[in-house]
This record gives structure tokens, sequence and C-alpha cells, in this order.
């Protein structure tokens, strides 16, 4: 590393989903925080992503996907991606390469720098043995303690980074409204159609907001799960919203409802809500125990019939409570001086001794 000051970060995107602050994804909202920080802070900041990315450094552009995603779709994405990592590897110093696919796996490049994957999801999701033999120079981190608590034998595990917001972008005062909020990926595992079924329960409105993703079972999903269930004017899905929408949704909204099928392994939408002075209703999936302080900032409920009765009582929890909460745990300064911390001490462990359980130790402490 010629500059011991600066940092040079090439961050590595999944290659289906755009990497832009009013993403749906996220995975491409972490990144697209720490590419601000690193520039904001007088970094260099390169960014691999999907056309149609919006980055504050400088953005190398892959193919975006206009189709369907199937396993040959995939195979192509890859492929450039691999071939983007690679040259801008040969064209531009860098000290760290920080990967945020899951198909990390599938354009992991040869190279004399350190790679720090970020785990988003929950680890049972990536290929095993490159999570318990990795290639020499990949570290791992988790986004949250369950995740942590989750894993396998990992030899380059370092620990986990808590996931964080930006809370003054969601310093909105409204009034609030007499409808329920869901926000996020349509997808099974996100359990939307649970939040339908429960508000319809309440007799409260509900309004579902994110992004439907070119896979085939996210279609299918959306057309036997979600779609019979509206009706376009009480329970309605309004499709992806841009930061500002998103911002009024949820400091309007009576509740969010946060139903997950699958352990959360962090959950940024929860974040903004409690951040915005919105209580969050939640299954205890995952990270969302440990986001949802129960009858405090919201409520952890175990069924649709416990989430009816939850958005009912919804009123009970206090919008300042839920503010302070979020400015003290939530905070995306945080997490960026602790990603910082971590691409310095990967980057001189590294240069300085071979990987090894004592080299493990230094950089978990520093």
């Amino acid at each position: 590393m010629k500059h011991a000051g600066k940092l040079n970060i090439l961050s590595v995107a999944f290659p289906f989903a755009p990497v832009r602050t009013d993403t749906a994804g996220g995975a491409e909202q972490v990144l697209a925080m720490i590419d601000e920080a690193l520039c904001e802070a007088g970094h260099n900041s390169t960014v691999i992503a999907s056309e149609g990315s919006c980055v504050k450094g400088r953005l190398i552009k892959t193919p975006g996907v206009k189709g369907s995603i199937d396993p040959n779709a995939a195979e192509f994405f890859e492929e450039h991606h691999l071939l983007a990592i690679e040259q801008a590897l040969g064209r531009r110093e860098i000290d760290l390469v920080h990967m945020h696919g899951i198909d990390f796996a599938q354009y992991i490049p040869r190279t004399r720098v350190p790679i720090l994957v970020t785990l988003h999801l929950p680890l049972s999701w990536y290929p095993q043995d490159k999570l318990t033999n990795p290639p020499e120079g990949v570290y791992f981190n988790c986004v949250s303690n369950s995740q942590y608590e989750s894993r396998p034998e990992m030899p380059t595990l370092l620990g986990f980074v808590d996931n964080g917001v930006k809370l003054k972008n969601f310093k909105v005062s409204v009034s609030k409204h007499n409808y329920a909020l869901s926000l996020g990926r349509i997808c099974w595992e996100k359990g939307y159609h649970a939040s339908l079924d429960a508000a319809k329960k309440a007799g409260i409105p509900l309004i579902i907001a994110g992004e439907l993703f070119p896979y085939e079972y996210h279609k299918e999903y959306y057309n036997s799960e979600i779609l019979p269930r509206l009706d376009g004017e009480s329970y309605k899905f309004i499709g992806p919203v841009g930061l500002e929408k998103k911002k009024r949704l949820l400091s309007a909204a009576k509740c969010l409802l946060v139903p997950s099928l699958v352990p959360e392994t962090s959950s940024l939408v929860a974040m903004e809500a409690l951040a915005c002075g919105t209580p969050v209703i939640a299954y205890p999936a995952g990270a969302l125990c440990e986001i949802v302080e129960d009858g405090k900032t919201g409520f952890i409920v175990n069924s649709i019939d416990e989430m009816a009765e939850a958005i009912k009582m919804a009123d009970k929890i206090d919008p300042a409570v839920c503010r302070r909460t979020a400015r003290k745990r939530f905070s995306s300064e945080k997490t960026i001086r602790k990603y910082f911390n971590l691409y310095r001490r990967i980057i001189a462990d590294f240069n300085s001794a071979p990987l090894r359980k004592e080299s493990k130790k230094r950089i978990l402490n520093g």
C-alpha cells in the first residue's frame, strides 16, 4: 500500500441488482453507503456494478438485466463481472477488494491483494466449501451477531459489522395515517402474504412497496400469493419507491410489518422505520430480534393472528422512543468506522504475514 493514509477500495456488487441509494436490496444499499463514505473521506472508491447503478466513486458498469434471470443468464453476467474485476486490478492501484454478492465464488479473481466478502444473506445459502476452505487471501464478515452465531467453522471469518442507516435522511415530520406498510423485495422469504392477511384481520389498510425482480420464482410468488390478496384500494402493491417517497411512507405509517420466513441477517428497512418513529412488528427471524425491542419499539409475534393484534396496539408504542433508539443503535457512521478499521487491519496483516490463526487474532483485536 503506497499511501498509508489513503484507502484504494474496489467494491464488487451482486451482478443482477443496480447499486443506488434508493434500491430495494440491502447489500446494494450498504455498498452505496460505503462508497459514498470513502469518497467523502478522501479515499479512492471504485465500484463494479450493473448498468443502472449510480455511485459517488468511479463506476465500472457491467451489463444490466433485461429479461428473466436463469442459470444461463447468470453465467453470462458473472463472466462479465470477473472480466471487469481483472481489468480493474490490472489498471488501478487497489489495496483491497470488497465483494458483496451471494455468488462471489463465481468471480473471485486471482490477485495479490486481500479480498473481503461481506455475507449479507443466511450463511446456509452460500457454497459451504468456499466458507470453510476459502482461497488464500479471502476474508469474511457477517452483518449481525445472530448471523455470526450461526456460522460453521470458518478460518477467516472476522466477526461481524452491524449494518446502519443514514439517520439524517429519515428526519421527517408528518402525521400518522391509518395504514400499515411492508417494504422490500417481493419474494416468498419476505412473507408479505402474511402482512396482507394480518392487516385484513386487523381491519387496517396495507401498502406494499418494493421491487419485483425478474426471477421466475419471485414472479410466481407474486402472482399466486400477493396479487389475489390485493384490491387496489385498501390493500395494494405500488412497486418500487425512491428515497423521498420511502421516507414519507415510513413516517406516516401506523407500523411496519416484517413477517420474514427465513432468518434475517439484518433489516435496514426496520432501522429506517424506527428512525422515522414508526414501530416495527416482526416475526422472530434472525436479527429481527436484535433490532426490535418487544413492547418498546414494536412487537415480536409468532403468527398472523398475533400480528393482527399487534397492529391494533401499534399506537401504544412511543415514536420518540423509536427515534431515540435508532439514533443510539443504528448509525451509519458507526458502521462505516468499523469497515474502515477492518480494511486497514486486513491490508496491514495481509502485507506483513501469512494467513494463520495468530493473524486472524491480530485483525479482530486491532
